[in-house]
């Protein structure tokens, strides 16, 4: 079955990548964490994983019943680096919860008429309505970062982007809707390693596209682009949470709380929201973690 990718992550990794990209890459194991400065050297154990995300589970539940009754918005923004986890963990934000509540809000290229709109207006008919929760798999961010890497807007229109962005989304705030805004990184040669499992598994080839491919040899580009978004729209009312996700495991945990401790719920378990900060936090976990 050939590769929709065409082993173009095969040759990047032999030929391209930087020399200690790949030689983390080839000598980690699959326990390793690849990543210089992350705070684990191995995976949380996966029975302690298991036990931890079942009790929050149950949280989430108590969470989506709150914001059924009262009449709650909630949306929650997943931003970060490809293949840094954003699909696995609105997974499992979701697999216990009502779709009817709880919806995924994952939007394509906008069309011809789209592109003519403003450019919120596409993502604001998605926000939640009374009583709905919405995960926002990309979203509005797309300019800031992957847009402007790739020349897929103008230097005006990010501009436009960033003076809009926070007057945005304290209009939302202001208006009710809990807006919970979640960025997940992780390092170049886990993300490499992350590409190269997908371009050989048939299961997963989907999840490749040509940005992602492309976007192996702009990393420097995307930290640049990432870096200044976190300085101009980490503000007080929509501020950022920085989910450094070289471990899957921990990475859902801490998003999942770092969720549930912004939502005023009901019947909460205090004893299961705490967040590692060594894993999910403000803007200087990215200066120490990019």
């Amino acid at each position: 079955m050939p590769k929709p990718s065409n082993d173009a992550i095969t040759r990047f990794y032999k030929k391209e990548a930087p020399e200690d990209v790949r030689q983390a890459v080839a000598e980690g194991s699959k326990k390793d964490i690849l990543t210089d400065g992350y705070p684990y050297d191995k995976l949380m154990d996966r029975a302690e994983y298991g036990a931890a995300l079942d009790a929050l589970q149950i949280e989430l539940v108590k969470c989506q019943a709150w914001v059924h009754r009262s009449g709650a918005r909630l949306a929650i923004v997943f931003e970060g680096r490809d293949a840094a986890g954003k699909g696995g963990t609105i997974k499992r934000f979701r697999e216990n919860l009502n779709p009817r509540v709880a919806r995924i809000a994952a939007l394509a290229k906008p069309s011809d008429r789209e592109a003519g709109q403003w450019y919120f207006q596409r993502y604001v008919q998605h926000l939640p309505t009374s009583g709905e929760i919405v995960l926002f798999d990309r979203s509005w961010y797309n300019r800031a970062v992957v847009e402007h890497v790739f020349d897929f807007c103008t230097p005006a229109q990010r501009e436009t982007f960033f003076a809009q962005t926070p007057r945005f989304e304290e209009m939302l705030v202001e208006d009710g809707i809990v807006l919970v805004k979640l960025w997940l990184n992780v390092g170049r040669a886990e993300q490499l390693r992350r590409f190269l499992k997908r371009e050989n598994d048939p299961l997963k080839q989907w999840k490749l596209s040509q940005v992602d491919v492309e976007g192996l040899s702009r990393w420097d580009a995307y930290t640049d682009a990432i870096s200044e978004t976190f300085a101009r729209t980490h503000t007080e009312i929509a501020p950022w949470t920085i989910v450094r996700s070289d471990d899957k495991r921990r990475a859902r945990l801490n998003a999942i709380r770092a969720v549930l401790s912004r939502v005023p719920y009901d019947g909460r378990d205090e004893s299961v929201l705490e967040i590692d900060p060594k894993v999910a936090g403000g803007p200087e976990l990215w200066l120490n973690g990019a």
